[in-house]
C-alpha cells in the first residue's frame, strides 16, 4: 500500500457523523492518506450542517445527489467509485462508519496490521460499547480479547481497512445491485481469492449500534414491526 483513502457515508446522522470526522482526523496517521465523507442524500438541514462541520475540521465532503439518481442507500455506488480510485493508486481502503469512534491508534495500526500480513484482504477493528465489552455485530469474538484472529467469519465494515490484494481480487462490478450491504459477501470473496481477513481485537473502536439508521432500533424495540419494515419495504438487504 502506498496510500490509504478512508470513508465515512452517512445520511442524516449528523451528531454521530461528527464524532466519527472528530475521531479520525486526530488519528495518528503518517502515511499519505485522504478522507472522505459521502453524503447520501441528507435533508438539506443536515446537508448544510455536515458541510459546515466538515469545513470545521478540514473534511472533504462528496455528496452523492450529484453523482447520482440512485435513491439511497448508495454504498454499492461508493464502493464501486472507491475501488477504482484506490487501484488506481494502490492505496487500501478504509471505512469508518458514522455510528464508530475510532482510536488515535487505530487506523495506523490496522495499516501496519495488514502490511505485517501479506495475505491481508481485509483488517478489522473489533468493536466495543462505552464499558469496553465487545458488542454487536462481533460478539463471536467475545474471549478474543487483545488477540489478532485469522477470522472464519464474515467481518463487518463498521471499521474494517480492504487491502490493495482484495481491491484487485474482486471486481465490485460484480455485487448484487439487489442488496444494500456488502460487507458479508466481500468477507467471503476476499477468502475466496486464498486471502485472510484478521480481526484485531487489540484495536477496538466504540460502536453504538444502528446509530446511523435509526429506524433499526426497532429490532429490539419492537421486533415484529421490525421485521415487517425489512421484508414489506425492502430495507436493509445483505
Amino acid at each position: 500500500m502506498e496510500k490509504l483513502f478512508i470513508i465515512t457515508p452517512v445520511k442524516d446522522s449528523i451528531d454521530s457523523t461528527v464524532d466519527t470526522m472528530e475521531a479520525v482526523v486526530a488519528s495518528q496517521l503518517d502515511m499519505p492518506h485522504r478522507y472522505i465523507i459521502y453524503n447520501d442524500r441528507s435533508t438539506p438541514e443536515n446537508t448544510r450542517r455536515l458541510h459546515l462541520e466538515a469545513k470545521r475540521l478540514g473534511v472533504e465532503v462528496v455528496d452523492l445527489a450529484e453523482l447520482t439518481d440512485h435513491p439511497s442507500p448508495n454504498y454499492l455506488f461508493v464502493l464501486r467509485r472507491m475501488q477504482k480510485l484506490a487501484l488506481e493508486e494502490e492505496a487500501g481502503l478504509a471505512i469508518v462508519e458514522s455510528d464508530v469512534t475510532v482510536r488515535p491508534d487505530t487506523l495506523k495500526g490496522l495499516w501496519e496490521g495488514a502490511q505485517n500480513h501479506p495475505d491481508c484482504g481485509i483488517a478489522a477493528s473489533v468493536t466495543v460499547d462505552e464499558g469496553g465489552r465487545i458488542n454487536y455485530p462481533y460478539e463471536y469474538a467475545k474471549g478474543w480479547e487483545g488477540q489478532t484472529v485469522d477470522c472464519k467469519k464474515h467481518c463487518s465494515f463498521c471499521c474494517s481497512l480492504l487491502t490493495p490484494a482484495l481491491l484487485r481480487a474482486f471486481d465490485f462490478g460484480l455485487l448484487d445491485e439487489t442488496k444494500n450491504w456488502f460487507d458479508v459477501t466481500i468477507s467471503h470473496e476476499s477468502r475466496n481469492a486464498g486471502l485472510h481477513n484478521y480481526l484485531f481485537c487489540n484495536l477496538p473502536v466504540q460502536h453504538r449500534p444502528h446509530a446511523s439508521r435509526p429506524w433499526k432500533q426497532l429490532k429490539y424495540k419492537n421486533p415484529i414491526l421490525y421485521y415487517w419494515r425489512k421484508w414489506t419495504k425492502g430495507f436493509d438487504k445483505i
